[in-house]
């Protein structure tokens, strides 16, 4: 069987060692007929997110952050089992760990400045609240017999 090539890129020039990932096979469940048997195309990619030195410690403590409901002893696994192909599950797998990673590392949003809204935008929606007023209470219909 074809060993995928590493490292996988998260961003800019930081990625994945292809010694620090750990691969689990086994047999999965749906379509497949026979095959499905024979052949363990399910993965489990796991990393080491705790003790890794592959990632700066500002990324890895933000992804530690990140990523704590995910993690089992500062490990992150990610599974893929919709192709029947083992090769294909295992890029699928890869594909999905760097973009969690990726989204974890992240730095986070800059903060967003509060605007005050215009005074004229103002002076205009209560123009046009009053003018409504008007035109509802001129529905009234006591001035009619």
């Amino acid at each position: 069987m074809d060993v995928m090539s590493g490292p996988y890129t998260i961003r800019g020039s930081v990625s994945l060692p292809e010694a620090e990932l750990m691969w689990r096979f086994s047999k999965s469940s749906g379509p497949g007929g026979q095959h499905v048997n024979t052949t363990d195309s399910q993965v489990e990619l796991r990393f080491d997110l705790a003790a890794t030195e592959a990632l700066p410690e500002v990324w890895k403590a933000r992804a530690l952050e990140r990523l704590a409901g995910r993690l089992v002893d500062g490990v992150i696994s990610v599974r893929s089992s919709e192709h029947r192909s083992q090769w294909r599950n295992r890029e699928t797998a890869a594909v999905r760990l760097t973009a969690l990673l990726a989204e974890a590392t992240a730095p986070p949003p800059k903060p967003r400045r509060p605007t005050r809204i215009p005074r004229g935008i103002n002076e205009r929606r209560l123009r046009e609240k009053k003018q409504r007023s008007q035109t509802k209470r001129g529905r009234d219909g006591r001035d009619w017999t």
